[in-house]
């Protein structure tokens, strides 16, 4: 339920943060670019807390914090006010919420960390491509304002007592395994044969495939942020109504769960930085197609691309940095990481908007920065090679 922090979900408010606090498109991606930005410092010190409190615990607080957060947008009247939310809906939703649910399974499954990811993506894609309808009906419904106050109490009546039943530490702190091995003869463990190394966030920041895979999640962050952000004015300006806007993530959810789930089936088969690659090119021709939408026809196909480019992008990236660099140090590591992909997606916003207000047009900006994700395919193919062992500290 991380989708009140995610840039999908604040896509059906966008229009309605315009008209009824009297702000520019340029103000408003601004000050989500601000607080984006800001919320991101924050997650090294949360991947930090879970490496010390543990899962349950932690995803316990964050769902409390991000229900009062999504009851308190609905308490917003000005610019501050409404950047203080963005910071504290991207901080525990986008940020927070993301990295323990995801280290969660990282924790638990190694061998078979690939399907797992995999058939959880399946439920968080299709719940994710159904959230801007949903939100977009409910503020027909009842308004903007209210609809926050309904995700709060969602969070905090469904989200909260699920994570406190349902969520557990690390295997070994209840006398388990990771993916359910068993202790062999000798005393060793199953889990021991995957030959498992466990870096340090120091010893992983000397590596070069570290760099060049946050670089590269960093910048898909960025771009589908920006466009998220924007979808619903992208349509608009095609010539398509709000309600097409919101259906077209239908078929991103359902593209999505698909292929997050083939990709987790052949992840322990590929490559992860192949992979990684092609959703780097695929994004390529998202952005450009964003520019070329006319039809309702050509709307649902851009939609279903664009779900297989989320799809293969979101397993990768929740899977790529415990495949790397272990599991001991994965708060840390997976902390640090996502704050440079949060700081990705605080850039998005910015560029497309302005670049609306100043040329009536998205199409120079999505075209200008196809040309990022085409080069980092490149170099992810080059450089993003798993490393073996880790330099000696020091």
């Amino acid at each position: 339920m991380t989708n009140p922090g995610q840039t999908p979900g604040f896509s059906a408010f966008l229009n309605h943060f315009i008209a009824d606090l009297g702000l520019s498109r340029s103000v408003v991606s601004t000050l989500y670019t601000v607080a984006t930005l800001a919320a991101s410092f924050v997650l090294p010190y949360v991947g930090r807390l879970f490496d010390r409190f543990g899962s349950r615990r932690m995803i316990c607080v964050v769902s409390i914090l991000l229900g009062l957060a999504c009851i308190y947008m609905s308490l917003v009247r000005n610019a501050v006010m409404l950047m203080i939310g963005f910071f504290l809906l991207r901080q525990l939703g986008q940020g927070s919420l993301s990295l323990v649910s995801k280290n969660v399974i990282n924790l638990w499954w190694v061998r078979r960390r690939g399907r797992v990811m995999g058939l959880v993506g399946v439920v968080g894609a299709l719940l994710g491509g159904l959230f801007p309808y949903a939100a977009n009906t409910l503020i027909d419904l009842y308004g903007w304002r209210w609809t926050y106050v309904i995700f709060g109490a969602v969070l905090l009546g469904v989200m909260l007592p699920l994570g406190y039943i349902f969520t557990r530490d690390r295997p070994e702190d209840h006398g388990l395994l990771p993916d359910g091995a068993a202790p062999t003869e000798n005393g060793e463990d199953e889990a021991s044969a995957l030959l498992e190394v466990n870096w340090t966030l120091s010893q992983a920041m000397r590596c070069t495939a570290f760099w060049v895979t946050c670089a590269c999640m960093s910048s898909l962050a960025m771009l589908n942020t920006g466009l998220y952000f924007h979808i619903f004015s992208v349509f608009e300006d095609a010539g398509l109504s709000s309600t097409t806007a919101a259906k077209v993530f239908v078929p991103i959810a359902a593209t999505g769960a698909i292929f997050q789930l083939i990709t987790g089936l052949i992840a322990g088969r590929v490559h992860l930085r192949f992979l990684l690659s092609i959703a780097l090119f695929l994004e390529v021709a998202i952005l450009l197609g964003a520019t070329r939408l006319s039809s309702v026809f050509e709307a649902y196909i851009f939609g279903v691309g664009w779900g297989i480019q989320s799809g293969i992008e979101l397993l990768v990236m929740g899977i790529i940095f415990a495949n790397y660099f272990g599991r001991q140090h994965l708060g840390a590591i997976a902390g640090f990481a996502t704050t440079l992909l949060v700081a990705g997606s605080a850039l998005g916003p910015m560029p497309f908007g302005i670049a609306r207000d100043l040329m009536g047009d998205y199409g120079p900006v999505l075209t200008g920065l196809a040309i990022i994700p085409f080069g980092l395919g490149i170099a992810c193919l080059i450089f993003g090679k798993p490393p073996l062992h880790p330099p000696d500290e020091g």
